[in-house]
């Protein structure tokens, strides 16, 4: 059984151990809020069952849980600079034993560790079983709508640690596998441009056509993004 009630009590007491006057954790708190909202509507509308909607709700709570370690160690978001925040979080939860606050039954175990260890990789493991792949895909459109929110509204200092990315260069590799294959190699990220660039690449990765509706939204500023690239790319 999932008491939502109490793992969003037991959230806000573990983020009580982090600075609140930091803009990093502050933006945290508020999108872990809103992403486990948007896993529950995702969930609603795929017609799932109470149980797979409460899971989907829990999930987004926890899928980041390994930021704020990364944030008070490291005071950065990029894994490859500090830790992996996806494998962090299953740290924090599974080896150090969190989990059992949030939620008593170990049923759900397997399904929440494989969706927060996929919902940061490039692409989800193809050995999850029918429901655990449900449930990574769900968090995945989740989080990468919301990220879509952060960039457009989110304190960019918080966000790249820097005021602006308008010197910042894309490099070749990135820029053509954004352009050409719709695809962007994590590993290959360079620059804080390259990482603006994979968050906007998000868009050939959604599921679910709710996400893709809310997306398509703010298309008009996707299409502005790729003219920038291309003024960047000339410079």
């Amino acid at each position: 059984m999932i008491d939502l009630k109490n793992a969003k009590k037991v959230f806000k007491e573990y983020v009580k151990n982090y600075n609140p006057e930091d803009e990093k954790v502050k933006m945290k708190i508020s999108h872990i809020e809103r992403v486990s909202q948007i896993s529950r509507r995702l969930a609603e509308n795929l017609n799932l069952c109470q149980e797979d909607v409460e899971l989907a709700e829990l999930i987004g709570l926890l899928h980041d849980i390994g930021r704020f370690e990364q944030i008070r160690k490291f005071h950065t978001f990029v894994d490859k600079d500090s830790i992996n925040h996806g494998k962090y979080g299953v740290k924090v939860l599974f080896e150090d034993g969190l989990i059992r606050d949030f939620v008593n039954d170990n049923k759900y175990d397997d399904i929440i560790k494989l969706a927060i260890l996929n919902h940061n990789k490039g692409e989800i493991d193809n050995v999850l079983t029918e429901k655990q792949m449900l449930h990574a895909k769900i968090i995945r459109d989740a989080d990468k709508t919301d990220i879509f929110y952060v960039l457009t509204i989110g304190d960019k200092n918080a966000i790249w640690e820097k005021p602006d990315l308008s010197n910042d260069k894309i490099t070749d590799e990135i820029y053509r596998e954004f352009m050409e294959d719709g695809y962007i190699n994590y590993q290959k990220r360079e620059t804080s441009a390259d990482f603006l660039v994979s968050h906007f690449a998000y868009i050939y990765d959604f599921n679910f056509n709710q996400c893709l509706e809310i997306i398509e939204k703010i298309i008009i500023l996707i299409n502005y993004i790729k003219d920038m690239f291309l003024i960047m790319k000339k410079q």
